[in-house]
């Protein structure tokens, strides 16, 4: 007998979500033996479907809802989450087992286990405080500025850099039971991340010089096209460090599992935001917060990946 969690993989808002939750289940069931699978959006990524939720207990955390299976736990955040009729119909049914929660207002999902665990279940300790805080930081993008957020002198935000690119099943059986055990900054500092950080330095230095490079100012939007060679890594703030008083940037850019655009405002720009980026995102297949937002292509549509991406940046701009 197992469970499975299936949480949105290569993210640190994922892991910790998996984390959290897990101390949520053994506080109120008792101990389980959980698989912890990373789930995707991009082309030939993992999905929670039937075949995946094959365990005794069946979380889906940090990740839309399944339009194919019904499953016993689910958690989010994102304004996207309930991207179907089908999908929607089912949350509704599921709502009254009491483990359903959805809620588009909370910055993070490990925020919203975190608060659901202390008012639903009675867990007002949980020993994950730090965990839930550099979660909640990262998702929001809550630092003091641009120059912070891509800053890797911080062991917790190099630790988030190694989840980003590594994240995927065998980094989360690794990093959950241990986040569990141990404080976050004593993991954070293991030759585990350590090692795994140092390569990924020299490709964020790499990243940051691409986009100044190929950054372009399209009014009040940075426009940043990538899709020359196969991105090694993505640094989510970059432009906004390099373009400091723009208020959205649309970047695209190939990935090894196809092209993606990402989408965000820049909350130091000094300019409120007028647009919802997660409803510009769905039209497009795509998803995530009213501030961020991402869209998947396959591998065979580059071409409409880019139209898409200056579409965006003309409707920003």
């Amino acid at each position: 007998m197992h469970g499975v969690i299936a949480t949105h993989g290569h993210c640190f808002d994922g892991l910790a979500s998996a984390v959290v939750f897990t101390r949520l289940v053994e506080r109120t069931l008792g101990p389980q033996r959980f698989v912890y699978r990373a789930c995707g959006y991009g082309a030939g990524q993992p999905r929670p479907d039937a075949r995946m939720l094959n365990g005794t207990l069946n979380a889906v955390l940090d990740y839309r809802f399944p339009d194919t299976t019904a499953p016993g736990w689910f958690f989010d955040h994102h304004r996207t989450a309930l991207a179907t009729q089908a999908a929607r119909d089912a949350f509704e049914r599921g709502k009254t087992s009491g483990r359903y929660f959805f809620d588009p207002e909370y910055s993070s999902c490990t925020k919203l286990i975190s608060d659901v665990a202390r008012r639903e279940f009675q867990l007002d300790e949980l020993g994950l405080d730090e965990l839930v805080r550099w979660a909640d930081t990262i998702d929001a993008a809550r630092f003091d500025g641009p120059e912070q957020a891509i800053s890797r002198t911080e062991p917790v935000l190099r630790m988030m850099s190694v989840v980003e690119h590594y994240g995927d099943d065998k980094l989360l059986a690794e990093l959950v039971p241990e986040l569990l055990e141990k404080p976050l900054l004593d993991v954070a500092r293991t030759p585990r991340i350590e090692d795994r950080w140092r390569p990924l330095s020299v490709k964020h230095e790499r990243f940051i010089a691409r986009v100044r490079e190929r950054g372009e100012r399209r009014g009040r939007v940075v426009f940043v096209d990538l899709t020359e060679s196969v991105l090694e890594t993505v640094g989510k703030f970059v432009t906004y460090a390099l373009f400091p008083d723009s208020v959205y940037s649309v970047i695209v850019g190939r990935l090894k599992n196809g092209p993606k655009i990402s989408v965000g405002y820049n909350p130091w720009s000094g300019h409120a935001r007028d647009r919802d980026i997660s409803e510009i995102c769905a039209r497009y297949g795509g998803g995530g917060h009213p501030v961020v937002g991402g869209i998947s292509f396959p591998n065979a549509e580059l071409d409409r990946a880019r139209r898409v991406a200056r579409d965006i940046a003309v409707e920003l701009a």
